[in-house]
């Protein structure tokens, strides 16, 4: 077995100012996100709008920019709402402390969505044309996420087998028993493998709204299998049926992912006028 190698969270301290990993992390799966949006802007449709419905890097980063504050707000409003509802319903004001930490993916993603659906409408584009832009983008920055989780030594895993060659010891779970890596295992599914699936499935036009299924099967069905590997939270628990809440969060994502894509429209979307091949 393993053990943790203790790295500090603090990558540079200048002064009384401490840059953090978990801080870098992010704005890495910001930059991955704005040099793979530029590459997407190549991928049809997008790259054979012509006119005012045109994409262009102006649209790339008005974009990124609403998403980094759909990330924020999203995710610290759906931590508080889905994992600790009675806590900050009694200490609102603790809403704002994000330096404490506590921030969910499915928050987030709610998050980023609304933002979206602000961009779209005002840029009059339509709605899911920009999520399907979005969505192949996304997974890099997952997988960065990870990498500040297990930088953090937070998130570990259950306990695994002694025999496991993965197996970690994670001295700060209060345990020296073998668990498993599970922020590895989210790095490689959720992050490289989504990735993987998403960008060679999205570099082809496909019905409109079907990349985005993809996404929120994909993800769903990951989040969900790694679930089974990553240590519940301790205020939380195991909830019905034995899962947790990471599982239930993603019950839902699945579902509607499937009716995405199930009723995606077969005829092609008035996107805008489009260059002559």
């Amino acid at each position: 077995m393993l053990m943790y190698p203790q790295i500090n969270p603090v990558a540079l301290q200048l002064g009384p100012i401490a840059i953090h990993w978990y801080g870098l992390t992010y704005l890495a799966a910001f930059g991955l996100f704005y040099f793979l949006g530029t590459r997407r802007l190549r991928h049809e449709p997008f790259r054979s709008i012509t006119g005012p419905g045109a994409w262009t890097r102006k649209d790339l980063e008005d974009i990124l920019f609403l998403g980094v504050m759909g990330v924020i707000v999203g995710g610290r409003l759906g931590y508080c709402l889905f994992y600790k509802p009675g806590f900050y319903l009694t200490h609102p004001l603790e809403i704002f402390f994000v330096w404490q930490g506590g921030m969910s993916f499915h928050g987030g993603l709610l998050g980023v969505i609304a933002a979206m659906a602000w961009f779209a409408r005002s840029r009059a584009r339509p709605f899911w044309q920009v999520m399907d832009f979005v969505a192949p983008c996304v997974p890099t920055g997952l997988a960065a996420g990870r990498v500040g989780n297990f930088i953090n030594g937070e998130l570990w895993g259950r306990f695994s087998s002694p025999d496991l060659p993965w197996g970690m010891v994670f001295p700060q779970s209060g345990s020296m028993l073998p668990r498993h890596p599970s922020q590895v295992y989210q790095f490689l599914l959720e992050g490289l493998l989504l990735f993987a699936i998403l960008w060679l499935y999205a570099r082809k036009e496909r019905r409109e709204r079907r990349v985005s299924a993809v996404f929120l099967i994909g993800y769903g069905v990951m989040r969900f299998t790694a679930e089974f590997f990553r240590e519940p939270d301790d205020f939380l628990g195991l909830l019905a049926l034995n899962m947790s809440m990471g599982q239930w969060l993603c019950v839902p994502m699945i579902l509607f992912g499937a009716w995405l894509y199930a009723s995606a429209p077969v005829a092609r979307p008035a996107y805008g006028a489009r260059r002559a091949s």
